[in-house]
């Protein structure tokens, strides 16, 4: 009966391990206890050695019904942290910024001038280039405005941001469109120097020329002598051409390193012209009207053509090259004879006029230009020829009288005749 009991006790604690996920640590404890089967202190010894393998394993089973127990929990709380990290915050606008127009990104120079443009706005205190008002990059005639500044400085953004700023502080202090619109010019100092034409295309396409007759100029000291009104009346002449550009209606981007629709023809007719080498006011008004122009207008020029061109002319092509860029004077074309200037645009041939090879009447006949006023005498010269001619017929009418008095001398005659001859002279 004794010897039963140990066996009952150790079944069940076999049981016990076989029953527990450890069953590898369990299946060694039948083994030591058949070993030591016939002392039964041993056998107390194995029982007891037994149940603490039951207890550790129920512990490891409690620990793991723990842990599996705080996984579903653990599970809950990780959706919640993936779904609003805080870094997904952060990338969100980014995400739903608008693409980059191509022409930014192929150019990164003419973006980042963009990028300057509030700032350039801000310090010259102007926002309108040639009828254009500058916005954003995704206004084409904007755009436009600034890839010319960016073309003439070579893609140095620095160098164009410095030349639109002294631009508009310039148009903002000249304000050329009213120069343009509502100035007028002394028609004894202008008229006949300057012209407009715009000649059509078969397709419809237009081309603006400009023409300065310098061959026209009547008297050098006339004209030239005030340089800032000569700069001025030649400016009004340019922004009339800018205008039929039509740069604020563009539709779309120019090419930066393709053709440039927006620009224009320049002509100067030199014929009978044999005195700008030597005189001081031709050069400093050249000079400075170059200076402008090459702030102001920049990329606006197709090409320039200087017909009937003296010999004499040389120093004026050397000063051009020294305030312009290689590029620009790649665009200069000298022909002595101005006859042969129709050649040079087969397909508007006939529209040039006759003088320069084409069909059309001169230019005083069809061509604009700016606003001219006849002169007018000075008030105070108005009130001395005034008074003269009451003089001269106070006079006259005295000389009549003592005719009429005095019919017997023969002398009032000549008296008469010496009047009559200074009024001849002064017609």
């Amino acid at each position: 009966m004794a010897e039963q009991q140990p066996e009952k006790t150790t079944a069940p604690a076999a049981d016990a391990a076989d029953s527990q996920p450890t069953a590898v640590t369990n299946t060694d404890t039948p083994k030591e206890t058949t070993e030591t089967a016939e002392p039964q202190p041993e056998d107390k010894t194995e029982t007891t050695t037994a149940q603490p393998a039951v207890e550790t394993t129920a512990t490891e089973t409690t620990a793991a019904e723990t842990t599996t127990a705080e996984t579903p929990a653990e599970a809950n709380k990780a959706p919640a942290e993936v779904q609003q990290p805080p870094q997904a915050e952060e990338e969100k606008p980014v995400a739903e910024q608008p693409e980059q127009p191509a022409y930014l990104a192929k150019n990164p120079a003419l973006a980042q001038f963009f990028e300057r443009l509030p700032a350039i706005i801000s310090s010259s205190g102007h926002a309108e280039m040639w009828g254009v008002a500058l916005k954003d990059s995704n206004d084409a005639p904007t755009v436009n405005v600034l890839i010319k500044f960016l073309r003439a400085n070579e893609g140095n953004v620095k160098l164009a941001e410095e030349q639109l700023t002294k631009a508009l502080k310039w148009r903002k202090e000249m304000n050329p469109s009213a120069l343009a619109e509502s100035t007028s010019y002394n028609a004894t100092k202008f008229g006949g120097l300057g012209y407009l034409t715009v000649y059509k295309e078969a397709n419809g396409a237009e081309t603006v020329v400009t023409w300065n007759i310098y061959g026209g100029v009547k008297d050098i000291n006339t004209t030239f002598g005030d340089m800032d009104e000569f700069v001025k009346w030649r400016v009004a002449l340019m922004e009339l051409a800018v205008k039929e550009l039509k740069m604020a209606e563009a539709t779309s981007v120019i090419n930066y390193d393709g053709e440039d629709p927006y620009q224009m023809i320049q002509v100067h007719d030199y014929l009978n012209v044999s005195f700008l080498r030597l005189n001081p006011a031709i050069k400093a008004a050249t000079k400075k009207t170059i200076e402008v122009f090459t702030t102001a207008y920049p990329e606006l020029l197709r090409e320039k053509f200087f017909v009937n061109v003296p010999a004499i002319m040389g120093w004026m092509f050397a000063a051009m090259k020294v305030f312009l860029s290689k590029n620009t004077t790649r665009k200069f074309h000298p022909i002595s004879n101005g006859a042969n200037l129709a050649r040079e645009f087969p397909s508007l041939k006939d529209q040039f006029p006759k003088v320069y090879g084409g069909s059309a009447p001169a230019l005083q006949e069809g061509a604009r230009t700016v606003n001219l006023v006849q002169d007018e005498p000075a008030p105070a010269a108005l009130e001395q020829s005034k008074e003269q001619a009451k003089e001269d017929k106070d006079e006259a009418a005295q000389e009549e009288s003592k005719a009429e008095s005095a019919p017997e001398q023969p002398k009032a005659d000549p008296v008469v005749t010496a009047k009559e001859a200074p009024a001849a002279d002064t017609k």
